[in-house]
């Protein structure tokens, strides 16, 4: 298993990464193999130029890999990693995306917390979980632009490295950095490309967002100043407790910058989590315990049983609070975690 926010997905995969126009007769037609390399070979010939809108205006935007993307007008139909459309979503862009991969919905249906506010229903998924990505239905989708997050320099999140030539000459792709800066830089630079996009970032509903962030920030880190709490983020499997640390995850770097005392564990190279067995999850006092809450992370009623889970002091006081891993980088999301960790630590007591 390898680290949560590395070159592939959180602990349970262990998170260790102008086309031209088909008519509708030729896409039906197109069917199986046959049918994606005609559409790769219909949707790659012009090196990566998006497709026109018939303004007189092309787009453009340098994306985080220094790269200027350009398409011949305002992409029209995006898709996008989930959390990227839903931080897109929040920011005013709400009917461009047509489609998403990454996890979308749970098993039961609903909309996954990655897709935040994120109507799920009006939007084709290719694919819902790391390492599906269908590059047919991609391909059918004739995309003007792929979006992603980019938590490691240069590595599309969640575009599966054996198909990814194939899926980059579908469409022009954008990356954004969302490791290694805080979490206030991740939500301005989904700003500027929303707004890029045609999103109004002073509409009412972007305005009061980010009022909230601040609001929110304010709260954090007036708790914060001079209390002795102890926080530690973890991810939870059978086998191991990761604990994640302020050095490269955007959220705990922000609560570091205002603030709190987010624990840093002993991670080697660029990692972004320390694997410790269950024998050795006591390794670092905490007074309080963020909790990843996806899927592939185990849930407190799930740990009951584990000792080296039990015995925790902070377990044992009740100090355990739920991590949205998977928040939308966007003003609403970042206030959502800041005010999650407010409450915890104001509620909480040191555990001497």
């Amino acid at each position: 298993m390898s680290t949560p926010r590395a070159t592939a997905p959180a602990p349970a995969g262990q998170p260790t990464a102008t086309h031209r126009s088909l008519t509708r007769r030729g896409l039906l037609a197109a069917g199986g193999a046959v049918g994606l390399t005609a559409l790769l070979a219909a949707c790659g010939d012009s090196g990566g130029s998006g497709s026109s809108d018939g303004g007189d205006a092309g787009w453009s935007f340098t994306d985080d890999r220094k790269k200027k993307v350009t398409t011949d007008g305002r992409p029209e139909k995006i898709v996008a990693f989930t959390g990227a459309a839903a931080a897109l979503h929040d920011f005013g862009v709400t009917t461009q995306v047509a489609g998403v991969f990454g996890e979308t919905r749970t098993k039961g249906g609903k909309a996954d917390p990655a897709a935040g506010r994120l109507d799920v229903d009006r939007v084709e998924v290719i694919g819902n979980a790391f390492g599906e990505f269908s590059v047919e239905r991609y391909a059918k989708l004739r995309p003007d632009l792929l979006i992603t997050h980019m938590y490691d320099p240069d590595v599309l999140w969640y575009v599966p490295e054996e198909s990814k030539d194939k899926i980059l000459k579908l469409a022009p792709s954008v990356g954004v950095t969302t490791g290694r800066i805080p979490l206030r830089e991740v939500v301005e630079r989904y700003a500027e490309l929303a707004e890029s996009l045609g999103a109004d970032l002073t509409a009412e509903r972007v305005t009061k967002a980010k009022d909230r962030y601040e609001a929110a920030a304010e709260r954090l880190r007036r708790t914060a100043k001079g209390s002795r709490i102890r926080v530690l983020a973890v991810s939870a499997t059978n086998d191991t407790l990761y604990v994640a640390g302020p050095t490269i995850q955007a959220e705990l770097m922000q609560f570091k910058e205002l603030g709190v005392d987010v624990i840093s564990p002993s991670i080697k190279g660029q990692d972004y989590f320390e694997n410790l067995s269950w024998e050795n999850a006591d390794k670092y006092d905490a007074d309080v315990i963020m909790l990843d809450e996806r899927a592939m992370s185990l849930q407190p009623d799930q740990l009951e049983e584990k000792p080296g889970w039990r015995d925790l002091p902070a377990v044992r006081a009740g100090q355990v609070t739920g991590w949205n891993y998977v928040a939308p980088y966007s003003w609403v999301g970042a206030a959502e975690l800041l005010e999650d960790i407010t409450q915890a630590i104001g509620d909480a007591k040191r555990l001497d």
